[in-house]
């Protein structure tokens, strides 16, 4: 009778439906409670050199330009249930950018100066809220730790084990199905911006002209490259709102000086 019961409340769990479409057992506060968690832990990493944001004020301005840009779009399922941080990490040699459950966003310095524009940083940004948002993270540890966190919820267990903020979590790369829904989203949040909303597919190109620079490939170590990926972005921009958007040449030249980049 007890497994009985055990089973019914498995299935009752997995079949909540989140505002993304998707079952997940794990909640929208959950998600946040995990990225809190896990920045406090990315603070005390050494391997993290997080730029302090009233001495870069120029550079976390046009961040947060961008990202309320994106939360005014209208198309963020969860904008008032997370934080939507964004912090700069400073390596000039690390050419990535990641996400971490409840909205916390984090751009390395080495990324900024490989990107060529600012719509460029726009669709980078767009991506990774986009993850936070169709909430990937969490569906990645759902599939890397199975039933066994289930159990362990249902029988009152400690199972902190698996909601620790650590290099586990980091590490979990995201499916191409994520990604390509990650790319598509940041299209439709831009079309509702000034910025170009397919100005993304040059940074993929870039990429795919200079594959043989490992440090150019970092991003694609974290976001597997899916099938087609910069005529997907176009075709969507096309599809949605064909927009050229406004030139940001200036700001984001002023954005990489303040980096000394």
């Amino acid at each position: 009778m007890q497994k009985f019961l055990l089973f019914l409340i498995v299935v009752s769990l997995v079949s909540c439906k989140s505002k993304d479409g998707d079952y997940t057992f794990f909640s929208a506060s959950d998600d946040a409670k995990m990225g809190a968690a896990m920045h406090q832990q990315i603070l005390n990493d050494s391997k993290f050199n997080i730029l302090d944001t009233a001495k870069y004020k120029t550079a976390y301005q046009t961040l947060y330009s961008i990202r309320d840009a994106i939360l005014n779009s209208g198309k963020i399922l969860h904008k008032d249930e997370f934080e939507w941080n964004l912090y700069i990490v400073k390596d000039d040699s690390v050419n990535n950018a990641f996400c971490t459950p409840g909205g916390y966003i984090y751009v390395y310095t080495g990324l900024i100066k490989f990107l060529q524009t600012e719509e460029e940083l726009a669709g980078v940004i767009g991506h990774e809220m986009a993850h936070a948002d169709m909430r990937h993270s969490t569906d990645q540890m759902t599939k890397a730790y199975g039933l066994k966190v289930l159990i362990a919820l249902i029988a009152g267990e400690d199972y902190s084990q698996y909601l620790e903020a650590g290099e586990s979590l980091l590490q979990l790369s995201f499916s191409r199905s994520d990604e390509k829904e990650a790319d598509l989203k940041s299209v439709s949040y831009l079309c509702e911006t000034d910025y170009k909303a397919s100005a993304f597919a040059q940074f993929f190109k870039r990429i795919q002209e200079t594959e043989q620079d490992s440090r150019v490939l970092q991003f694609l170590s974290t976001h597997p490259n899916p099938e087609n990926r910069v005529e997907n972005i176009i075709a969507e921009w096309k599809k949605l709102c064909n927009n050229e958007g406004k030139d940001f040449t200036a700001s984001y030249k002023q954005l990489k000086e303040s980096l000394a980049l």
